[in-house]
């Protein structure tokens, strides 16, 4: 590391100091030893259901499953006494555009300080696997949050539900990658729809308390709600 030899204001007056020389990074014995201890029981055992395998970023081990196996695999992660992947750090979702969804697992071993990434990559015709909340309760929202943005549904969860987009949310799951850039409804009944909104359903009662009276707008009739003014919310303008 390039460090300075004088303070003050002559350090000042001197400049910034030049970055440090890129080093290449190499491939750790630790994450060696982290990627062969993983890989070869999990080849072992679970054989053809342990579909690929490779170590990014030099000691990140990733490991793609069989999604029909996962909870077994991922039990036999947690509780084998060589593995003891006993800390489900993340449960997120990636869409590369390519007609699936991938389900990744982030996990760590308290017990033998490693970490370990699993995914299971899921077409969207058979956007399901099984939930593994009975493993880890971290994982209870996590998969929710999967659910509710890129449509996977996880069997056996306790209580599956959107948890970032409203409940009564029905343009689909806004991370995949073939959800339109401004949505599946046009602007005007994206509009209608928000504006048709029960406020009760979204605050507690001391915060409406707090707030006041709701400004909102009747929707109930045929046609667009106009307000006091006879405006058009979705449109503009003044009505005829």
């Amino acid at each position: 590391m390039i460090q300075r030899t004088t303070g003050g204001l002559e350090a000042v007056e001197q400049g910034p100091l030049a970055s440090d020389p890129p080093r290449a990074v190499a491939r750790s014995e630790a994450g060696s030893r982290s990627a062969d201890a993983a890989l070869e029981p999990l080849v072992a055992r679970f054989g053809s259901a342990i579909r690929k395998h490779r170590v990014n970023a030099g000691d990140q081990t990733v490991v793609w499953i069989d999604p029909s196996r996962n909870v077994e695999i991922l039990a036999w992660l947690k509780d084998d006494p060589a593995q003891r992947y006993d800390m489900m750090s993340d449960v997120t979702g990636v869409d590369y555009g390519k007609g699936a969804v991938d389900v990744v697992y982030q996990m760590f071993s308290t017990t033998h300080k490693r970490a370990l990434r699993v995914r299971c990559e899921l077409p969207y015709d058979a956007l399901r696997v099984g939930s593994v909340v009975h493993l880890w309760r971290s994982a209870d929202w996590l998969e929710r949050e999967v659910y509710d943005l890129f449509g996977v549904t996880f069997e056996g969860h306790p209580d599956l539900r959107r948890i970032l987009m409203p409940n009564d949310y029905a343009e689909g799951h806004p991370l995949r990658k073939d959800f339109p850039l401004r949505g599946r409804f046009s602007r005007a009944e994206q509009t209608r729809r928000a504006l048709a909104q029960d406020v009760e359903r979204f605050y507690r009662p001391d915060d409406l308390e707090r707030g006041g009276t709701p400004q909102e707008v009747d929707v109930s009739g045929h046609g667009p709600a106009r307000d006091e003014v006879g405006h058009d919310p979705v449109r503009g303008g003044k009505g005829g």
